[in-house]
C-alpha cells in the first residue's frame, strides 16, 4: 500500500470518527433520546445548536493554526471525540447534555480542519481529498448501523452512547500508525492571480455558509421527520442511507469538479441538494424520504470536496487560512438552521416550511457559485487549477 493510500486512509478514519460518530451519530440518537425520556425535542434542538455553536468557535479557534500543527490538532480531536461520547453515555440531565454537545462541535471542528491541513498540505496529498471526506459518509452508516444493532438488543440512549464510544476508540487507535508526524513536500500548486480574487473568496464564504444552513434542518431532523413512516422498519436506516450516499458521493464530486470547474460543480450540487431537501416538504412518502436521504446524503458532503481544496486557490498568497473561516461560515449557517426550525415547528408543528427555507438557502447558493469564474479561468477539465 503506498504512503499517500495510508496517509488518506488515517484521515478518513478521523473524520470518521471526529464527524460521523462524534458529530452525526446525534441525529441517528435523537429519536431514543427523545423517547426514552432523556430530553424533549425543543432540547434537543437546542443540543444541536450548541453543537454548531461549538463547530462555529472551533473553526475560528483554528483560524491560525498551520499545516506544521495539524498532526496535533488531530489527535486532540480524536481523543476529545471519544471522551464526548462516553460522557454522553452517563449525563442525565438536558443542561449537561447542551454543554457536553457544545464541546464536541468545537472539536469536531478543531478535528476536520486539522486533518484536512494535515493530508492536504502536511503530507501534500492533495488528490486524497475524496477519500478523506468520504471518512464522514463512512462514519454515519456505521454509527447508524450500530445504533440499529444496539436498539435491536433492547440498549436505551445511554448505553447507545457506551457502544458508539468504544467503536470511535477502535477506530482512533487504528488510524494512529499512519497518522505520521513527518512533513512531505506538497506538489507546487499555480493559481493565477486576478483583481477579482478576493471577491471570489468571499463569494465561496458566502455560498458556503449558505450550504451549512441549507443541509442541517435534514441532517438535524432526519430519523425524527421518518419516525413511523417506514412501518415497523428502524427510522434510523433512513440515516445509514444518508451515510451511504455521502461516503462515494466525494469521489463523483471530485471528479465533476475537475471536468467543470468550480462554479459549475458548486452550482449543480447545491441545486441537487436543495431538491432532496424540499422533497419531504412535498410529500410523506417513504420513498420520498428515502430519496431526500440518499440525495442530501450524496451532495452535502460533495459540498465539502469541492469547497475546502478550492480555498487553497481563493485565498491566493494571503496567509487567512481560509479552511477555517469557510468552517466558521458554515456553522454560522448550522446555528440558524435549528433555530428557525425549532421555532417554526413550535407553531406549526411541522417540518416542513423549514425545509422550504433551507432549500431556498441553497438554491441562493446555487446562484452565488454562477460567475465564480475568474476571466481568466478556463472551463473544463482541471480548469481550478490553472
Amino acid at each position: 500500500m503506498s504512503r499517500d493510500l495510508r496517509s488518506a486512509i488515517a484521515a478518513a478514519l478521523v473524520m470518521a470518527v471526529a464527524m460521523g460518530f462524534g458529530r452525526f451519530a446525534f441525529t441517528g440518537l435523537y429519536p431514543v433520546m427523545v423517547r426514552d425520556g432523556v430530553i424533549s425535542v425543543s432540547d434537543g434542538s437546542l443540543a444541536a445548536s450548541a453543537n454548531y455553536l461549538g463547530y462555529l468557535l472551533g473553526a475560528l479557534g483554528a483560524a491560525r493554526l498551520s499545516a506544521a500543527r495539524a498532526h496535533s490538532w488531530v489527535l486532540a480531536g480524536l481523543v476529545a471525540t471519544v471522551l464526548g461520547l462516553a460522557a454522553l453515555a452517563v449525563a442525565g440531565a438536558p443542561w449537561l447534555i447542551v454543554c457536553v454537545r457544545g464541546l464536541a462541535g468545537a472539536f469536531s471542528a478543531l478535528a476536520m480542519i486539522a486533518a484536512s491541513l494535515w493530508l492536504l498540505q502536511h503530507r501534500g496529498h492533495a488528490r486524497g481529498a475524496p477519500l478523506l471526506y468520504a471518512g464522514v459518509g463512512l462514519g454515519i452508516a456505521l454509527s447508524a448501523e450500530l445504533l440499529a444493532l444496539g436498539e435491536w438488543a433492547g440498549l436505551g440512549a445511554f448505553a447507545l452512547w457506551g457502544l458508539l464510544a468504544g467503536v470511535a476508540l477502535l477506530l482512533s487507535l487504528a488510524s494512529l500508525p499512519w497518522l505520521d508526524a513527518s512533513a512531505i513536500e506538497p506538489a507546487a500548486v499555480h493559481a493565477t492571480q486576478s483583481a477579482q480574487a478576493p471577491l471570489v473568496a468571499w463569494r465561496l464564504i458566502g455560498l458556503y455558509g449558505l450550504a451549512g444552513l441549507g443541509y442541517i434542518v435534514t441532517a438535524t431532523y432526519l430519523p425524527l421527520l421518518i419516525e413511523g413512516a417506514l412501518g415497523a422498519a428502524n427510522p434510523v436506516h433512513a440515516w445509514t442511507v444518508f451515510g451511504l450516499g455521502a461516503a462515494p458521493s466525494c469521489l463523483l464530486w471530485h471528479r465533476l469538479h475537475e471536468r467543470l470547474g468550480t462554479r459549475r460543480a458548486l452550482a449543480l450540487n447545491l441545486a441537487v441538494q436543495g431538491v432532496g431537501v424540499v422533497l419531504p416538504a412535498l410529500s410523506q412518502a417513504p420513498l420520498v424520504y428515502l430519496a431526500s436521504a440518499l440525495l442530501v446524503g450524496a451532495t452535502f458532503m460533495g459540498t465539502v470536496t469541492i469547497a475546502l481544496p478550492a480555498a487553497r486557490l481563493a485565498a491566493g498568497d494571503s496567509k487567512l487560512n481560509m479552511m477555517a473561516v469557510m468552517t466558521a461560515a458554515y456553522g454560522v449557517g448550522q446555528i440558524a438552521g435549528p433555530l428557525v426550525a425549532g421555532w417554526l415547528y413550535a407553531r406549526s408543528h411541522s417540518f416542513a416550511s423549514s425545509l422550504v427555507l433551507a432549500a431556498l438557502a441553497l438554491w441562493l447558493g446555487a446562484l452565488l457559485a454562477e460567475p465564480f469564474r475568474n476571466p481568466s479561468e478556463p472551463i473544463g477539465e482541471h480548469a481550478d487549477e490553472h
